[in-house]
């Protein structure tokens, strides 16, 4: 079977996956978007799910070298949502017919156990939305906790499987000895019987080919629910955005993987590829690189999900992972306006319901 035909299964090899992840050719990535679109297609369908983001704190205990919000990052004004501020984002969600809310937040200890329980069950009662939360790396007894008042969902991104490298981008938590590893705390999310996402970011300095293929590989073993990927975009207030992490050994240009809109879109159509059933977005990460058709390229090689943005300007501008955010200072009315219109354009339509993965309740 040559590398054309094995696009319609499942169990690509790492070698054919760093093939892919090397192609320029034009023509030759034609057969691989749309590989992916018939992927997608078969087996999710033509809907796309709308998930109402909400960022309700940008407070972090971590200080992670390539994110904006870290803790060591001084030149940030901090901010955390009260939850009727919340609740009044989740009541536009249901307005605008969204099927999910998304909480998320740095790791932030200020938002305790019984607070986000507290929300999460008020959602659950008086709204149809599916609850997914990204708080980053919690204890088992708090996920368990959170699952146990109504959270359907949960979001981390292990980053990279290289685990040098993400020792060196990611310090361990202060004030805790042992920490389990973020690869065996997503087994326990999906042990606990949430729809468990992860994702990678693509490019970061000392990624390799071989790594990023081995993330694939990864999200194949971990059989997630959901993929999110999206590029490296340097933050001037982080070590990797003002050249001061000097723990990378840094990679030759033939090795290191660039953090172009070109390879995000390979990367999402390759998890479309060996994660056929999964909800995969078409980020704002990719808008930000190509604003006007961004996130419908996406959408046409391998995604089904778009997150549009519900925080309150405000607090959004200050939730900084990267900088130049695209639609950071859209009115969430007037891009709910807009979405029909461009989801229509590229000949697909708006999602209902909670929007849950395929074939997840049978795992």
């Amino acid at each position: 079977m040559n590398i054309q035909s094995r696009l319609t299964a499942d169990n690509l090899s790492r070698d054919e996956i760093v093939t892919w992840l090397r192609e320029e050719n034009p023509t030759k990535l034609e057969v691989l978007w749309q590989a992916a679109d018939e992927c997608r297609r078969q087996s999710v369908g033509d809907e796309v799910h709308l998930r109402g983001l909400v960022e309700i704190s940008n407070h972090c205990i971590r200080s992670c070298a390539y994110c904006g919000i870290r803790f060591d990052n001084k030149n940030i004004t901090r901010y955390r949502m009260n939850n009727d501020e919340i609740f009044d984002c989740v009541k536009q969600a249901v307005e605008f017919g969204y099927g999910t809310v998304v909480l998320q937040a740095g790791e932030d200890l200020g938002l305790s156990k019984e607070n986000i329980a507290a929300l999460v069950t008020r959602i659950k009662k008086e709204t149809p939305l599916a609850v997914t939360l990204s708080l980053g790396e919690r204890d088992v007894e708090e996920l368990s906790y959170w699952k146990k008042a109504g959270a359907d969902r949960y979001l981390l991104r292990f980053e990279t499987s290289n685990e040098a490298l993400y020792k060196n981008i990611h310090p361990q938590r202060p004030n805790k000895t042992e920490s389990i590893s973020r690869i065996d705390l997503l087994k326990e999310i999906k042990r606990l019987g949430y729809e468990t996402g992860s994702g990678v970011l693509i490019g970061i300095p000392g990624q390799s080919y071989d790594d990023l293929a081995r993330d694939l590989e990864l999200f194949r073993e971990l059989d997630l629910d959901m993929i999110g990927v999206g590029p490296f975009i340097p933050h001037p207030d982080t070590p990797l955005g003002n050249g001061a992490e000097n723990n990378i050994v840094p990679l030759s240009p033939e090795s290191q993987v660039p953090n172009s809109e070109l390879m995000t879109y390979k990367v999402v159509a390759l998890s479309r590829l060996v994660c056929p059933r999964a909800n995969i977005p078409s980020t704002t990460a990719l808008a930000t690189l190509n604003l006007s058709e961004g996130r419908e390229l996406g959408l046409l090689r391998g995604a089904n999900v778009l997150m549009p943005n519900l925080t309150p300007s405000q607090y959004r501008v200050h939730y900084e992972i990267y900088p130049d955010k695209a639609c950071i200072r859209e009115d969430a009315r007037e891009y709910h306006d807009r979405l029909k219109f461009r989801i229509e354009a590229i000949g697909r339509k708006i999602g209902t319901g909670q929007g849950s993965a395929i074939g997840f309740s049978h795992k």
